[in-house]
């Protein structure tokens, strides 16, 4: 498995961190592709100097909406803004912006130091001052014994810091980062997505970040932007969105949910049994379910619970169950490993849901991960 330096104290260049990071305002954005509506009166904002992500599903508008903010896509009706300044219609390369992509883009033929000073060539830097800016910026990406080698030399997660650093050589006010990790096995995912969020704090650049990983989104942004269908459902800090969310498609989309039959009952709902309140409104009509998290049942081992442990996977210290119910339910129940040895396939249980509120939705409408968008 190809394995990632571990991340290196190195002080950024003086005129990046010196940069205030600026505001980007998208304002009823639409795109249409034909028939396809990516984008539907789209309205974001992304405060300066923060790192924010976009998640959603394949086709929910996400990499589009990152297209428009780098001037690659331009929309059908709405604006984008960069502090404060309306720069629809300003080519992508006037609007000093780097980007990151998925597949690298690197230039086969150039070292990969002048890979990171293409865009100040461009710019007609001087030679002095596209060396010296490489040298800074391989450094702060753990690759400066790597500046005369070229990108078939390099692993895919050195050749994904090169096109970082590369990114960020120009200074620019708006770093964009699209699904710059999905490539990369798991372990150098995890590393690079660590040495993304500290380069970014460190220079305190405005970052929007599209990703399709929920880990990925929840470990690194200061906020999270739910996309379903070219629209937002909800934008939220990591733990609001996980804990509080604002609609059924976020709960069963950042996550794992359990999907638990259920009935109103005084203003709230009863499921296995017991009546919990409700978060939000309870559906007027028709069958419901209360969407409740692997951590908050809990499970206990009882000879006359109806419920029987089918499997037991160990994560350290929890442990995820999987608990069938006679209703053919099986539910997803997370215990703390340490004092839950009798919790084996084949026992018998009683799973209750925490006493706290739950967020209900309609029986007929489809878990998110089952839905278009």
């Amino acid at each position: 498995m190809t394995t990632a330096p571990a991340a290196r104290a190195v002080a950024a260049p003086a005129d990046l961190r010196e940069r205030p990071g600026v505001a980007v305002r998208l304002e009823g954005l639409t795109r249409r592709y034909g028939s396809v509506l990516a984008l539907d009166g789209l309205d974001l904002d992304v405060g300066g100097g923060e790192f924010l992500a976009l998640l959603g599903p394949s086709g929910c508008g996400k990499t589009t909406a990152l297209r428009a903010i780098a001037g690659f896509e331009r929309p059908d009706a709405g604006r984008v803004l960069l502090d404060g300044r309306d720069v629809t219609g300003v080519p992508a390369s006037k609007r000093d912006m780097g980007m990151v992509f998925q597949a690298y883009s690197l230039f086969p033929n150039l070292t990969v130091a002048d890979n990171v000073a293409f865009g100040l060539r461009v710019r007609r830097r001087g030679k002095a001052e596209r060396t010296r800016r490489a040298a800074e910026l391989l450094e702060l990406v753990g690759l400066a014994d790597r500046a005369a080698r070229y990108p078939h030399q390099l692993s895919g997660g050195q050749q994904q810091r090169v096109a970082l650093a590369r990114a960020l050589a120009v200074a620019p006010q708006v770093l964009l980062l699209d699904e710059p990790l999905s490539a990369l096995d798991a372990q150098v995912r995890v590393q690079l997505r660590e040495e993304i969020r500290r380069i970014q704090l460190e220079l305190g650049i405005t970052t929007v970040f599209v990703t399709h990983d929920q880990a990925e989104a929840l470990s690194v942004a200061d906020r999270v932007g739910v996309l379903r269908a070219g629209r937002l459902e909800q934008v939220a800090s990591p733990d609001e969105l996980y804990e509080r969310p604002a609609t059924a498609f976020v709960a069963e989309f950042v996550g794992t949910m359990n999907r638990v039959p259920a009935r109103p009952a005084g203003g709230g709902v009863e499921l296995l049994g017991v009546r919990r309140p409700a978060a939000g409104a309870v559906p007027p009509s028709g069958a419901v379910v209360a969407l409740v998290r692997p951590e908050s049942l809990t499970v206990a081992a009882d000879p006359a619970g109806a419920g029987r442990v089918v499997t037991r996977t160990f994560s350290g210290a929890t442990t995820r169950l999987a608990v069938a119910l006679p209703d053919g339910l099986e539910l997803a129940v997370d215990v703390v490993s340490a004092g839950s040895g009798d919790l084996v396939p084949g026992a018998a249980v009683t799973v209750t849901p925490a006493d706290r509120a739950v967020l209900v939705a309609p029986a007929e409408e489809p878990p998110a991960a089952a839905r278009g968008s």
